[in-house]
C-alpha cells in the first residue's frame, strides 16, 4: 500500500506476516484477524453459505468478500462446493479447524455485550432446551477453573523457541515487579 505524507513524501507500506512468528495468538490472526473474516465466520456459524447470502448479511463489496472468503479457505477454515455449474456457483461450508472457532465468535459476543453495548444487548447467546441466556466463560478441561484465575498463566511450550522462552521469560518478571504507579 502507497501512502503520502503531508509533506509530499510518499512510502510504501508492507503487512507484516504474522504466520511466520511462533506465537499461536498471531498466526490465528493471520487467519481471521481481519474483522471482515471474523464476521463471515459468524454469519457461517449462523448457516450462511452462499456467496450472495454473505453479501446481503454483511453489505460488504464483492471484491473485499471473494479475497476474504478465499483466505478463509485457504487458512482452511471454509470449504468451497460447487452446486451449480452453469453458471459456477460455490458455497462454503465449515470445516472442523472452522467449527473449533466458535467459542471464540461466543467469547467476543460475551465481552462485546459486556463492554461496548450501552444501549443494552441486542443479540445473546442462549440455552434452545431451557430459554436461560448463556454466559460464556472459558474453563480449563481438567480443572473446570476458570482461565482468568490468576493460577494460570503462559509458559513455553515443547517447540518454543529461544526467542519465545525469553519473551514469556520477561513478561513473568515484569509482571513480577511492584507496580510503580
Amino acid at each position: 500500500m502507497k501512502v503520502r505524507y503531508t509533506d509530499g513524501q510518499e512510502a510504501i507500506l508492507q503487512r507484516t506476516n504474522l504466520g511466520n512468528m511462533q506465537c499461536p495468538i498471531a498466526r490465528s490472526l493471520e487467519r481471521v484477524g481481519e474483522w471482515w473474516s471474523i464476521l463471515i465466520m459468524r454469519d457461517a456459524f449462523y448457516g450462511l453459505t452462499r456467496f450472495d447470502e454473505f453479501q446481503q448479511s454483511l453489505q460488504i463489496a464483492p471484491n473485499i468478500l471473494t479475497r476474504r472468503l478465499n483466505a478463509l479457505v485457504e487458512g482452511g477454515l471454509l470449504e468451497r462446493h460447487q452446486y451449480s455449474t452453469r453458471p459456477p456457483r460455490y458455497e462454503y461450508r465449515l470445516t472442523d479447524r472452522g467449527r473449533d472457532f466458535r467459542p471464540v465468535t461466543q467469547a467476543l459476543l460475551a465481552w462485546g455485550n459486556r463492554h461496548f453495548a450501552p444501549e443494552g444487548t441486542s443479540v445473546v447467546l442462549t440455552n434452545t432446551e431451557t430459554g436461560d441466556l448463556a454466559e460464556p466463560v472459558l474453563v480449563d478441561r481438567k480443572s473446570g477453573r476458570e482461565l482468568s484465575d490468576p493460577v494460570f498463566r503462559l509458559a513455553p511450550g515443547p517447540a518454543a523457541d529461544e526467542r519465545t522462552k525469553r519473551r514469556l521469560a520477561e513478561i513473568r518478571r515484569q509482571a513480577a515487579l511492584p507496580d510503580k504507579r
